[in-house]
């Protein structure tokens, strides 16, 4: 089993006297910004002066200034926009202001793993990626927790990389958690994988198909809604706590007759391995990521804008907000959507 850091392996003062420039003040831009803040290290926040995020970032008492200035500033420079833009404003206002013993930064390898971007031999390139949003690094941060992070060494020029990537990755609290180690290969496919076929792809196709065959079958878009999508949280709380074991431990024989008995009917076990093995290949190749920069340079997102939208208006999605609304548990004011 690979080794878990805490924060007793960290030393936070390898940051000391250093700079650390954020780029970015998204979902995971304002949880690094501010959590390393109160951590006592020096952090100034790279934004277009045009940017909504620049008057947010001031407000909390952070200090704010043009991307190209930033990096300039910085001694640590973390990348934190979109994977799609980041390329193109590192080779514009990145890699001009980066010096000889710098520290390049990522929190998803996506962008050195694919050759989007390429690094000065001259300067460490690392990796430190919280596995949960921004806004959740934030507020386990101010609960005096953390989220449980990855940190990667790419390139290490200092011999010092992955002291760095402990010291930062203990500054937004991941050492309260557990850090653990990986490559930037590794992140970047494992967390497109799951991203797709699971977390996001997966499930949400998942809860899409049972809501629409609950109601297409004359039962209530409510009723639908709180089994296929709201409980979702309930049961993944669960399994998180303690495992599928623990998930089964509190359902009802029933539920987890039915989850043996149903289970591998919806998901054919082969077949949904197979399809994700299709999945995994390309994204390995690089042709997910092909895709993904072609939607955005020179295809407009036509695709990626049009099921949005489609999304947006899915009964689902519809019956989801009324309900929410009308309900105490409703929306989620910890929030972070944040444009860079």
């Amino acid at each position: 089993m690979a080794r878990i850091f805490y924060q007793q392996d960290c030393d936070l003062q390898k940051l000391a006297g250093k700079t650390v420039a954020i780029i970015g003040y998204g979902s995971q831009g304002h949880a690094h910004a501010q959590n390393l803040k109160e951590s006592g290290v020096n952090v100034v926040v790279g934004l277009r002066k045009s940017s909504a995020s620049w008057k947010k970032a001031e407000e909390a008492g952070l200090k704010v200034m043009e991307v190209d200035e930033a990096a300039k500033a910085g001694d640590f420079v973390m990348m934190l926009v979109p994977d799609e833009l980041a390329a193109d404003i590192y080779a514009a206002q990145i890699a001009p202001n980066l010096k000889e013993g710098n520290v390049l930064m990522f929190a998803h390898g996506f962008n050195i793993h694919f050759n989007l971007i390429k690094a000065p031999k001259d300067v460490d390139v690392i990796m430190v990626a919280p596995k949960g949003p921004g806004h959740t690094v934030r507020s386990q941060y101010v609960e005096g927790k953390g989220v449980p992070s990855l940190i990667a060494v790419y390139q290490d020029v200092s011999g010092r990389a992955k002291d760095y990537a402990l010291a930062y990755a203990c500054g937004i609290g991941a050492g309260r958690a557990g850090i653990l180690e990986t490559t930037f290969r590794e992140e970047t496919e494992t967390d497109l994988f799951g991203e797709q076929t699971v977390l996001c792809g997966g499930v949400v196709d998942l809860m899409r198909c049972g809501f629409e065959v609950l109601v297409e079958a004359g039962y209530e878009p409510e009723n639908a809604y709180f089994e296929c999508i709201h409980e979702m949280k309930l049961i993944i709380d669960l399994i998180n706590k303690g495992g599928v074991a623990a998930m089964n431990y509190s359902i009802s024989d029933t539920a987890e007759f039915g989850e043996y008995v149903s289970g591998p009917r919806v998901l054919p076990h082969e077949e949904t391995k197979a399809r994700m093995r299709a999945v995994l290949a390309d994204i390995q190749d690089g042709t997910f990521a092909g895709r993904w920069i072609a939607e955005n340079k020179s295809r407009g997102r036509t695709f990626f804008n049009s099921k949005r939208d489609q999304l947006a208006k899915h009964p689902m999605e519809q019956v989801g907000e009324e309900l929410r609304r009308n309900m105490i548990w409703g929306g989620d004011k910890d929030l972070d959507t944040a444009s860079n």
